[in-house]
């Protein structure tokens, strides 16, 4: 989440003037993440999360989204609802971009991230897919591995004439990893992006997922590698094994991982790696004018890939290849 574009007052009021919440109390800037514009709203009914969708965004994408919050909703998963406007649409716009108002879920995303927490995790992602096995839309992963080398030579070619220092060897992990990438696992709705800021706690549980804007279809042990990156490292780069064996069970205990995805997992772990590391690297080097937010340091994840580089098996990660 960040601030890219301002509302005035006039805009505001215009757009409250089309749902049923009352008039704005306040409305505040969010400078958290990279995507959209998002503020906290507070109306005479209560408190919402107002998104503004900035380019980034594919506007043909938002039906898939916030439908696909509205059905986990619906499905009693601990997703935030879409408002819907007076006319029943839950896209609108302001500020001449599309915009949403989202239900607000109580709780925090956490910092100190513990095992039990990673179990906690485990549980919601497997909730997560279960629930949205039903969900008619479908949207391709359009960060996918056949999306990979594109980016890399594109933050290449913008990296002011110089090669980023890392370039044979990223160009190498993209040889591997288009080479030996599973194409039979199963596969369904993932968040894709469930990093701590995006799950919150409250008394010891799940309490609300949110920011389903990189949400697709793909294999869903992908979302598990992507969650293993995203929590089971600590702030040194060092590889915690017992939050990974945490989030492995948690998810477990709610949807069974099958033999050849766990089989898959160093594989998958190591692409989703690089993923974010291309993610973050062309952030870095197109760092967007006048946003709230600085771009992350693509370096975490180069850290990350070599860990996974280095992993021969499953067991690597305080599990066995079939979980009981």
């Amino acid at each position: 989440m960040a601030v890219y574009t301002d509302i005035s007052d006039d805009e505001l009021d215009s757009l409250l003037e089309t749902y049923s919440i009352g008039e704005a109390l306040s409305c505040k800037g969010i400078a958290e993440g990279v995507e959209n514009s998002n503020f906290l709203l507070h109306t005479e009914l209560g408190h919402y999360i107002l998104t503004i969708y900035e380019k980034r965004v594919n506007e043909r994408d938002l039906p898939f989204f916030l439908g696909l919050m509205e059905h986990l909703a619906d499905k009693q998963f601990v997703s935030p609802r879409p408002l819907l406007t007076k006319d029943g649409q839950s896209l609108t716009s302001v500020a001449g971009k599309p915009a949403a108002i989202i239900e607000f879920l109580e709780g925090r995303s956490i910092r100190r991230i513990t095992p039990d927490h990673c179990e906690l995790l485990g549980k919601a992602l497997a909730g997560l897919h279960l629930a949205a096995t039903d969900f008619e839309i479908s949207r391709p992963n359009s960060l996918s591995i056949t999306s990979w080398r594109p980016l890399f030579e594109a933050s290449i070619s913008s990296a002011a004439g110089s090669p980023v220092r890392e370039a044979v060897e990223i160009a190498g992990e993209l040889d591997e990893l288009e080479t030996q990438w599973p194409s039979n696992l199963p596969q369904g709705v993932i968040h894709a992006d469930l990093f701590p800021d995006n799950i919150f706690f409250l008394n010891d549980r799940v309490s609300g997922v949110i920011d389903y804007y990189f949400a697709c279809n793909d294999f869903l042990a992908y979302d598990i590698a992507v969650c293993l990156n995203a929590w089971c490292f600590e702030s040194d780069a060092s590889f915690n094994i017992t939050k990974t064996r945490k989030l492995l069970k948690g998810y477990h205990s709610v949807r069974k991982i099958l033999p050849e995805e766990m089989e898959a997992l160093p594989l998958l772990s190591r692409g989703a790696a690089l993923r974010f590391y291309l993610t973050r690297l062309y952030d870095w080097i197109n760092q967007v004018e006048g946003a709230l937010v600085k771009p992350k340091d693509p370096g975490e994840y180069l850290k990350k890939i070599r860990f996974h580089r280095d992993v021969k098996s499953v067991t690597a990660y305080g599990i066995d290849k079939e979980l009981s």
